[in-house]
């Protein structure tokens, strides 16, 4: 570990708060907070990814040796690292929350991997910052390791994600509500080490414009795009508005992926959405298991809905507004900006039609079969259908005899399957028809289809089975998820259960269908 080598840009070019404490306060005129993290009782590592070490420069000598445990426990510190504290703010649920900032997150440091790469190694729960807002600033190992196994499993995926190195135990309890109903309990603590090349969210920028600091914001923006998009001349006249717009291309393309594997984030302020174009901070997100574009798996969103799947590539959009209104001062014209968000759109519909061309084996989505694909949906939907389990078996319809057999195991019930079977055997019927007409061969279409449609998603049900284990001592079943989740798209024999649809004792329990917010 001490090869590490630490650069740190962050802080060392960006204004940093003069204030040393964690007393909770409004930090003005700065960029980030100096933090210490608070030390934990018995750091025990129970988890790590190794593709992620390996990218550190990290061996597996380093991850026995105590001294990792310690580190990423937040006990102790290597050469290079200074920790601290970002500063922003942002939208929650449409609503301007003013300055939030890492309130259990502290960076440790800017690490210079052994692949080339800069990687911010950031602790969740690593204890208190001035953005905690009277919180303990820690987390418990039900959230950490949601966090932990999520990370790994889209980055598997190929959706574009921060990542996830280590998952510590402390050793001490961490109260929480966990529905926020007047029922705390004690639940064991953890920490979980992420990483990225950059925390930066919307919400930064939105802070320092929604406050008038509009020095600090040209800083930020500046600074932002001469370490995370090199490719672009920060002294071209255009400079903002070609940034802006590359913006909203990465975070179309990310949304489009997360529709594609049916994955709901389930709290996307804009202090969650990657200037990045990454997916960030998973909290109370879900997979669909019934298709329903209403679904969110947050239940302090199970009111208004605004994250539900459905809703995502809209409600990604109007963040991205924000982030366009919060930049109109330092542009000229506003109208590039403009017609960036259009470019959202764009890229959006010309990647959602490409992800489920390759999802249903096609050439290409004609205008003709966007009505086929939203056939599809509203069938799924009706007839209670595995949005996982229902794609990956589309593989298996034979273009010459289309039958339903392939997709029986998809289906919630039975009752449901028999009244619509007509319908179903009708879109199979123009299904096949539709794979006769492009007359791919089998194998490429096949290939093509489980290259996009995994075998394996981490089911929020499977999530929960983990943390039973786990908060009993048992870590087994981690480590085979860590492993199925390795490889979503490869048919493993032996581990069809991971591949199953949602047992119906998991339908409404705690954990396996919503979530809160709560840590």
């Amino acid at each position: 570990m001490q090869t590490l080598e630490f650069d740190n840009r962050f802080i060392r070019e960006l204004p940093g708060d003069p204030d040393t404490s964690v007393r909770p306060r409004q930090v003005t005129g700065a960029c980030w907070s100096p933090v210490q993290p608070t030390p934990v009782a018995a750091p025990r590592l129970i988890a790590y990814s190794p593709e992620v070490a390996a990218a550190l420069g990290l061996t597996a000598a380093d991850v026995r040796d105590p001294r990792f445990a310690e580190v990423f426990a937040g006990n102790a510190l290597l050469p290079g690292m200074a920790p601290w504290a970002a500063c922003y703010g942002g939208h929650q649920f449409g609503n301007w929350a003013g300055q939030l900032g890492d309130g259990r997150a502290i960076s440790l440091g800017e690490a210079l991997g052994a692949d080339g790469n800069r990687h911010e190694l950031q602790l969740k729960g690593a204890g208190p910052t001035p953005y905690s807002r009277m919180a303990d600033g820690r987390a418990v190992l039900r959230s950490s390791l949601r966090e932990f196994l999520c990370s790994e499993a889209m980055h598997h995926l190929g959706v574009p994600t921060t990542r996830a190195l280590s998952l510590v135990l402390t050793g001490e309890e961490v109260v929480r509500d966990m529905f926020y109903d007047g029922h705390p309990r004690a639940e064991p603590g953890a920490i979980v080490c992420r990483v990225a090349p950059s925390f930066i969210r919307l919400g930064n920028f939105e802070l320092f414009a929604a406050r008038g600091e509009r020095d600090l914001l040209a800083r930020l923006v500046d600074f932002t795009i001469r370490r995370d998009f090199p490719e672009l001349d920060p002294e071209a006249p255009d400079c903002i508005a070609r940034w802006f717009e590359e913006v909203c291309v990465r975070t179309a393309r990310l949304i489009a992926h997360w529709m594609r594997v049916g994955f709901v984030h389930g709290v996307m302020n804009t202090d969650n959405l990657s200037i990045l174009g990454l997916t960030i901070d998973y909290g109370p997100y879900g997979w669909l298991e019934d298709v329903d574009p209403n679904w969110t798996p947050n239940t302090t969103d199970a009111h208004g809905r605004r994250y539900a799947f459905g809703r995502q590539p809209e409600i990604g959009q109007w963040n991205l507004l924000c982030l366009a209104r919060a930049l109109a001062s330092l542009v000229e014209d506003p109208e590039p900006l403009r017609a960036a968000l259009e470019r959202y759109v764009e890229v959006y519909s010309d990647e959602y039609r490409r992800m489920h061309a390759a999802k249903l084996g096609l050439r290409e989505i004609t205008e003709t079969d966007v009505v086929l694909v939203q056939q599809l949906y509203r069938l799924m939907q009706q007839a209670e259908v595995d949005f996982t389990l229902a794609f990956r078996a589309l593989a298996d319809v034979d273009p010459a005899h289309p039958s339903p057999a392939p997709l029986e195991s998809a289906f919630y019930r039975e009752d449901l399957r028999a009244r619509h079977a007509d319908a179903w055997q009708d879109w199979l019927d123009d299904y096949a028809a539709r794979i006769r007409q492009d007359a791919l061969p089998a194998a490429e279409r096949r290939e093509s289809m489980a290259s996009v449609n995994p075998r394996y998603v981490l089911r929020n049900w499977l999530a929960q089975q983990a943390i039973d284990q786990a908060e009993q001592g048992d870590y087994t079943m981690v480590g085979e998820l860590m492993e199925v989740l390795r490889r979503p798209y490869d048919d493993q024999p032996g581990r069809e259960a991971f591949a199953a649809r949602r047992p119906e004792w998991a339908r409404h329990r705690a954990g396996c269908s919503m979530l809160s917010c709560s840590s």
